[in-house]
């Protein structure tokens, strides 16, 4: 397969683009970047530049917003071939645009890392042939409302092989920021901690991580109404967290044996916890696992607590002292009334 130009006497003009923008820059940009790029260059090649030639023509010829136009020199400033210079108006977009010159920062290797640039152009090139990485850039795109800067096309290059997740896994980690933020994307170190995340609970896939966000909900659900249920207007500590998981996870506990539980420290002055978590380890000693488990078991505690009680007031009674009057009680007990009649005739004589 051969490229080749055919030839024609009519000339219409031409604009030399210095091959470095070619090989290196222009694989870093965005298309739509680069449109900006040569089409502004061609305005400042030409031998009759356009006086009125800015950048809302820009816009207006691209079909584009200004704003785009303006983050499109943006990225180019910050790759060091162009410099922006802010015009002396209100408004914010009058910008004149200055090109450096490309072959003086190749040949005097003062701003920039020819080889270095070079490998990572060819990376993101590569990279860019694989049709699923590609969806995957212009998705984000759209997630974020603007186009992913070289740097940070390479870093998500770099955590994708890293964490071994797929572009559409990266894609939904983007959207799920976006919605937890209020339609505002955090930034990609934010990315990567989710990433990391699912990849230390091992979710790698679409399926799998909303299973975890569905479980996540369901958990984060129980707590509110654990700590409703104890008057706390506030998110669980992460020892609460763990104390609470032990109940619902290990030891099988209901939702509504826990918040019958809660209900104990209505009378408590300062519940916690650390309060209820003893409750709860009662009710696994009984094997309790439903309301009618706890109503046996404080049945069965109140019964033996009245015992203690009735025991204990038995053995706490005042010991019996035996006096003159309880001998003689224990002496009549050996006689028959008459026998007792005669004892006492006997007794009498002598006094009268």
């Amino acid at each position: 397969m051969f490229f080749y130009k055919e030839s024609n006497d009519i000339d219409f003009g031409e604009t030399t683009i210095p091959n470095i923008f070619i090989d290196i820059y222009m694989p870093m940009g965005d298309g739509l970047y680069t449109k900006v790029y040569l089409l502004a260059y061609r305005q400042v090649c030409s031998s009759i530049p356009d006086p009125k030639f800015d950048n809302k023509s820009i816009s207006r010829i691209l079909e584009i917003p200004l704003s785009d136009v303006i983050s499109a020199w943006k990225f180019w400033e910050k790759q060091n071939i162009v410099k922006m210079h802010k015009n002396d108006t209100l408004d914010d977009y009058d910008y004149s645009i200055e090109f450096l010159d490309l072959k003086r920062l190749y040949v005097e290797n003062l701003q920039v890392n020819t080889t270095s640039i070079k490998s990572n152009s060819n990376r993101i090139v590569s990279a860019g042939e694989n049709p699923s990485i590609t969806k995957m850039f212009n998705t984000i795109n759209r997630v974020i409302g603007r186009f992913l800067d070289p740097s940070e096309k390479l870093r998500i290059l770099d955590i994708r092989e890293k964490f071994n997740v797929t572009p559409d896994v990266i894609v939904y980690a983007y959207e799920l920021s976006k919605r937890r933020n209020n339609g505002a994307p955090k930034n990609l170190n934010y990315i990567e901690g989710i990433l990391r995340n699912w990849y230390d609970l091992g979710l790698y896939t679409i399926e799998d991580i909303e299973k975890n966000i569905i479980e996540d909900k369901k958990r984060y659900d129980m707590y509110r109404l654990i700590f409703n249920a104890l008057g706390f207007n506030r998110q669980p500590g992460s020892e609460e967290k763990r104390i609470i998981d032990t109940w619902i996870d290990k030891y099988s506990m209901d939702i509504e044996v826990i918040l019958e539980a809660c209900s104990k420290s209505k009378n408590t002055p300062n519940p916690s916890i650390s309060y209820i978590n003893g409750i709860i380890e009662r009710y696994k000693m009984n094997n309790v696992k439903t309301l009618e488990d706890i109503e046996k078991v404080e049945e069965e505690f109140n019964q033996k607590k009245q015992q203690r009680k009735s025991n204990t007031s038995n053995n706490t009674s005042a010991p019996k002292v035996k006096t003159r009057f309880h001998n003689i009680n224990e002496t009549f007990r050996n006689y028959n009334p008459d026998e007792l009649e005669q004892l006492l005739k006997e007794s009498q004589k002598g006094k009268f």
